[in-house]
């Protein structure tokens, strides 16, 4: 014992009273650290007697977590954005179909969630409609795996019969019919004057960042709706850099998009916001920015000083290198 004081204090250059304290310390430690080992092999384990009436308890909990287990796997079955082959193809039928005329219950007989067979429904009613078999899969939340099962039995019906004409129409042209007594040289054309009023207006390419709804209307496909719609989203984003950000208004169908490309051209610069002074609010509105985000980026500014090129905002975590991307010709630094 002062053999092992001694070496203490000679070691650490303390008094004889700390290095006692020092050697108290350390048996205390090692005691500590030795105990559980010592417990472990002193004291043999021991096996607990379950009762019968704890087996029946345990079982009775068993039973219930199967049931839970049960129910989980139906939520998951129907949870939207989800497609569960294994359980809906084995009962789902298989018929031709056109999708602009099927109803919700057929819908769901050819494998369709009960939600994804509403948000169908709900779109057709809304105007929407299915030109191609490919426009389906703009459906939000449509799984590819199911589209792919079903797209041998899609039939699109090729359009609309022409209709006759109406009797006003016959009326208005009446006097043409004595024409037809005459020798053909001598006929007067019967249509020529009116052909003009009744054919369709001639679309000319404009500028997609300066278009008002009237223009875009004119273009097939394009409803009020969803020329409002266009026009919502363009100013939200700032203008549109590129015809392939058409694709990301919701609603656009084949054809929609079709005319877009061919007339909507991309000629005026697009309106940037200043990342070094726009408040949060103004940076939540843009399309490509959360609330979540705009908040962190300000927050991120004000600790850390200015941003000075798109590759500053890397130390975001929140925003990744695609949101980047498309966010740099919208942001002046």
């Amino acid at each position: 014992m002062k053999r092992a004081v001694a070496i203490l204090r000679d070691y650490f250059g303390v008094s004889q009273q700390e290095a006692r304290g020092m050697l108290a310390l350390l048996t205390l430690t090692g005691f500590l650290l030795l105990l559980p080992l010592a417990y472990r092999l002193w004291v043999p384990d021991s096996i607990p007697d379950t009762s019968a009436s704890d087996k029946r308890q345990l079982d009775s909990l068993v039973a219930l977590l199967e049931v839970d287990n049960r129910e989980v796997d139906e939520r998951r079955e129907t949870r939207p954005g989800r497609y569960e082959p294994d359980v809906k193809t084995k009962k789902a039928e298989r018929f031709a179909f056109d999708p602009n005329t099927v109803d919700a219950e057929s819908w769901q007989r050819l494998g369709a969630p009960r939600w994804l067979a509403d948000r169908i429904v709900r779109y057709r009613s809304k105007g929407g409609q299915f030109r191609k078999k490919e426009d389906l899969l703009r459906i939000y939340d449509f799984p590819p795996e199911l589209y792919g099962e079903l797209e041998p039995y899609i039939r699109l019906s090729e359009g609309k019969k022409t209709e006759k004409p109406s009797e006003k129409f016959r009326e208005r042209f009446a006097d043409a019919e004595p024409e037809r007594n005459k020798p053909y040289a001598d006929r007067k054309p019967a249509y020529s004057v009116s052909a003009e009023r009744y054919s369709r207006p001639v679309v000319q390419p404009f500028d997609i960042n300066t278009a008002d709804t009237t223009e875009l209307k004119k273009l097939r496909g394009i409803g009020s709706k969803l020329a409002g719609r266009i026009i919502k989203f363009r100013d939200a984003l700032g203008g549109f850099i590129s015809p392939d950000q058409y694709a990301e208004v919701f609603g656009l169908d084949s054809l929609a998009l079709e005319e877009l490309n061919k007339y909507g051209q991309v000629q005026m610069p697009v309106k940037k916001l200043a990342i070094n002074t726009a408040t949060a609010e103004e940076l939540d509105r843009h399309v490509y920015l959360s609330k979540r985000q705009a908040e962190i980026i300000v927050n991120y500014r004000t600790q850390h000083g200015p941003f000075t090129s798109p590759e500053s905002l890397r130390n975001i975590r929140i925003l990744d290198a695609k949101t980047i991307e498309k966010l740099t010709p919208y942001l002046a630094f």
